[in-house]
């Protein structure tokens, strides 16, 4: 369960890291029509947690092609291909028992895409005019201009996001059923509760819980003076 619940928080903060960061280089160094739009957006969702999303994204986990095929299914061509070939289209990637359904519904970030749109927008105009001067595009500004300016806050970035997929609980406890294989172990915490009728051994959840803190706290612990330095330093 130990190795579920750390396969899970490091997939989870990457995830996390390369779509916040992808999303932010291209709001803020593309100048496209309503990408303030895209950016309030994304950012309204800070006010949609997962447990308010949490019935939708199910469906979608259960059936991640669930859209493509609503779109074929709309325009008509599951039914034009049906009639042409006598085969009848039928998307299906059910995710549920399975470590991509663990991580990819919890990759977007909106406060990663807001961190890292606040650091590029220090970046000077002229950095980005000598990276075109030397030929260098989009993608090699971004990989090697804009990645190791921006590595403290990544840092601190993937500090929060390890801890907060570490504890995640309700969605590991919905999406799984195959405990054995796919359970973490905050989820795996409960059984060493007592039952009702059972013998309280505190004693034994106490230490359970104990161990379970230690790796969000040893990587805290680590991180520290990343963590620090990329929440309040202001030399970019």
């Amino acid at each position: 369960k130990m190795v579920n619940s750390f396969v899970v928080a490091v997939g989870v903060t990457i995830g996390k890291i390369v779509l916040a960061a992808m999303s932010a280089f291209a709001i803020v160094f593309f100048n496209f029509r309503g990408r303030m739009f895209c950016f309030w957006l994304i950012f309204a969702t800070l006010m949609l947690p997962l447990e308010v999303r949490i019935v939708p994204t199910y469906s979608i986990a259960a059936n991640a092609l669930q859209p493509f095929q609503f779109i074929i299914d709309t325009l008509g061509l599951t039914g034009l291909i049906e009639t042409l070939s006598g085969i009848r289209i039928g998307l299906e990637w059910n995710l549920l028992n399975s470590y991509p359904g663990l991580i990819l519904p919890l990759v977007a970030t909106a406060t990663g895409t807001f961190l890292y749109r606040q650091f590029f927008m220090t970046i000077p105009d002229e950095l980005v005019e000598a990276s075109k001067m030397d030929g260098a595009g989009p993608l090699r500004f971004f990989w090697e201009v804009l990645i190791p300016l921006s590595r403290t806050n990544m840092l601190a970035l993937a500090t929060i996001m390890f801890v907060s997929s570490w504890n995640q609980y309700l969605w590991p406890l919905l999406i799984t059923t195959d405990r054995a294989n796919f359970g973490t172990v905050v989820m795996q915490l409960k059984s060493l509760i007592p039952m009702p009728n059972g013998t309280p051994d505190w004693n034994v959840t106490m230490a359970g819980a104990l161990i379970i803190m230690l790796p969000p706290l040893l990587v805290v612990a680590f991180m520290q003076r990343w963590f620090v330095r990329g929440l309040i330093s202001s030399d970019k």
